[in-house]
Formats: C-alpha cells, structure tokens, sequence
C-alpha cells in the first residue's frame, strides 16, 4: 500500500485518538472512510475534521464485540463504498485489577472489546480486503503486548493476544501472497483519553495503590501525540512493516524485554512499589 489515494479503509474507534488521527491523516491523501465507534458524537466530530478533503465518509456507530454488528458493518462498508483495502482494528479499553480482584465479568469485558473485537474486525474485513486485490490489516497491541505489568493482567492477556494472532496472520498472509499484508502496532503512551477512560477496582489497594491516583498518575506518560502516532502507523503500512513501536517508552521496553527476558519482572514489581 504505497498509495492511499481512492482506497478505502475502516477504522474503528474512530471518534477520538489515534483512530481520529488516522482519519485525519488518511483523507488528506484522498482515502474514502468507513468509520465506527461507541460514541456517536466522537464520529461526528472526526467527520467534521476530514469534510473539507473531498473525499466519502460513512459512520457507525458500533460496539466491535458484538459479532454480528462487526459483520454487518463490514457488509456495510462494501455496499457504500464498493470495496474496502484496510481496516484498523484500533478500538480499546483498559482495566486496573489485581489477577485474584478481577471479576469474571469485568474480565469478558475487556476481553471481549480488546482481543475478540480485534479477531471479528479481521476475519469481516479480511475477505472483503482480499477481493479489492490490494490491502492492509492493522491492528493495535500495546507496549503492554512487550512485558507484562502488575495490575494490568487483563490488559496484557489481550494485548500479548492481538501481537499473536497478527503475527500468525501475517506469517499466513505471507504464504498466500495474496496482495494482503498486516501490521502490528505496539504505542507507547499515547496522549488519549484511555487512562481516563479505564476500569480501576478497589483490588489495587491490597498492593497499597490507590484505584483513583493510578489513572492520574498513568496520565503523566502520555508523552506522544496521537497525530504522531497516525503517521507512524501509515508510514509502516507503506514501508509493509511486520510490527511498529510508537515510542522512546515502546522501544525500551521492547529492548529491556530482549536482555532480561524475565528479570525485568524484578525490575517492574521494584519500580511499582518505589512509586506507590
């Protein structure tokens, strides 16, 4: 994908973040967009960003756990558009919980939302994708999907779930030679609202933590702009890149996992309680 111009890509989690950015940035080079979130308000704010490029804008408002609305949004995207090239699986949530606090239902959810909407926005798109005869998937892991973190078990399991299931696609993408390629993206901390946003439970205090100032204190490493992070993300779909890291945070964390395979696990539990 060296050229963006008249294709079309699905983004999910659209209305704000890196998913916004990418619409953004996208229709600047004329690329058509299907766009979905939750937050109907969201898409309509990205619409307003992107209308003066010319180019064709549907919206969804969309819950990518739910199987069947993924699937009709996919049929969707072709009925008006005619094709689609890409998807970004970018839509996400987080939750702060001890493994034994976590509830089986808080558990799904995260689960449902993190991995099995990033497996039912490939497996709708991905035979579309192939018909167009040229494309992209992309899917959005986390550093998170490096190294394991306490409190953020559920996170990780998804994380380190959507860079498996990419990397196993890819690897099959590869052997098809199918004119279809896939990405996967490791941010680093992005300036979103995800920490905002994110489940805390009341389990983190048998850490000595407290549920409320976690989130505060996570937003002081949301160094990088979403904007910077869209381009990176486009950049490496051109250059048909395996995996990005979004980051100076991404990519030492990726080469401290590389030195101390599980003696960074020291490292992290030491540096969570210095900063209780």
């Amino acid at each position: 994908m060296k050229n963006f111009k008249n294709k079309v890509a699905a983004i999910t989690g659209a209305g704000s973040g890196i998913g916004q950015q990418l619409a953004v940035l996208l229709a600047k080079q004329g690329c058509h967009l299907s766009l979905s979130d939750v937050n109907e308000q969201g898409l309509a704010a990205t619409v307003e960003l992107v209308k003066a490029h010319n180019v064709r804008v549907t919206t969804q408002k969309l819950d990518v756990s739910d199987l069947a609305a993924m699937k009709a949004w996919a049929a969707k995207t072709v009925q008006d558009h005619g094709s689609v090239n890409m998807i970004f699986n970018n839509a996400g949530v987080a939750l702060g919980t001890t493994v034994e606090g976590a509830s089986y239902e808080e558990l799904e959810w995260i689960v449902n939302i993190n991995f099995w909407g990033v497996v039912y926005g490939t497996k709708e798109f991905l035979p579309y994708i192939k018909q167009s005869g040229e494309g992209h998937i992309i899917n959005i892991s986390s550093l998170f999907g490096l190294t394991a973190q306490p409190t953020q078990s559920a996170y990780n399991a998804t994380k380190f779930a959507v860079r498996g299931f990419t990397e196993s696609l890819r690897q099959e993408l590869d052997i098809e030679n199918c004119g279809v390629s896939a990405l996967c993206v490791h941010p680093g901390g992005i300036r979103t609202n995800i920490a905002n946003a994110a489940k805390m439970n009341d389990s983190l205090k048998s850490l000595g933590m407290n549920p409320q100032k976690s989130a505060q204190s996570f937003n002081k490493f949301l160094r990088c702009p979403p904007g910077e992070a869209a381009r990176q993300i486009i950049e490496a779909v051109q250059k048909d890149k395996r995996r990005l890291l979004i980051g100076n945070d991404a990519k030492a964390i990726d080469l401290i996992q590389r030195l101390l395979p599980t003696g960074y696990q020291k490292l992290t539990a030491l540096a969570t309680k210095m900063g209780k």
